[in-house]
């Protein structure tokens, strides 16, 4: 497991930081060691919290044109049919993962194929489950046509902590499924929307893997179930 390129500064100054503060306790409060060494045990976890936050691990990656892979690692929290207003403007399948605190947060392409729309939209920090967040928040939309045919939505949306969020792709790139397209900076959710007729293949609750769980399986014209 390696280190994130977007954790790299971060985990330099915190750490940094961290050390100074804990020798100038150590020079200035040297009569209160129990004290000193408490705050240097918790500025350790406090430390290892965020490096855990940044880890990037290795992925066997499942790709099949006809899949839906989970975009980011986390929980299903999210469902239905609903009416999807900034592309598509009509009714879609929207399925919603939760990334918490604790998750690997990069984000990966859920299918293979042409980026047809991207967007970026700065905006509030409501909670990530809350129902606002998906068209309040800050977050991204990315509309890629997927090489079995049918265009899939995802979005990154910012949460309560996230101040950030970081992407890979611009309109018109070549995107192959798993790769990562961008990165949000603690606690996050996505969205991904796929036509009605798409069979779901995750259940409310259900943890996911960035890039290999299934979520879904698009209908084509010239494909049978990958699941048999």
């Amino acid at each position: 497991m390696k280190i994130h390129k977007e954790g790299r500064k971060i985990l330099f100054f915190t750490l940094l930081g961290l050390l100074v503060v804990n020798m100038l306790l150590y020079y200035f409060n040297s009569e209160h060691l129990t004290f000193n060494r408490i705050f240097s045990g918790v500025s350790f976890i406090v430390f290892l919290l965020i490096l855990q936050f940044f880890r990037s691990p290795y992925r066997n990656l499942l790709l099949h044109e006809d899949l839906v892979v989970a975009p980011a690692d986390g929980k299903v929290v999210v469902i239905e049919n609903v009416e999807e207003p900034e592309y598509f403007n009509d009714v879609r399948k929207q399925i919603s993962i939760f990334m918490s605190p604790i998750n690997v947060h990069i984000t990966r392409n859920p299918v293979s194929g042409i980026v047809k729309y991207f967007k970026y939209h700065p905006g509030n920090y409501f909670v990530a489950w809350h129902p606002k967040s998906s068209t309040k928040n800050e977050r991204t939309t990315v509309v890629v046509e997927s090489l079995a045919g049918p265009q899939v939505l995802f979005r990154q949306i910012a949460g309560a902590m996230a101040r950030r969020i970081v992407w890979y792709v611009t309109e018109g790139d070549e995107v192959n499924q798993g790769e990562e397209f961008g990165f949000i900076k603690f606690g996050s959710r996505v969205d991904i929307f796929v036509p009605i007729d798409t069979e779901v293949k995750v259940q409310l609750g259900q943890k996911t893997k960035g890039g290999q769980t299934v979520i879904a399986q698009l209908k084509t014209s010239n494909s049978g179930s990958f699941f048999g």
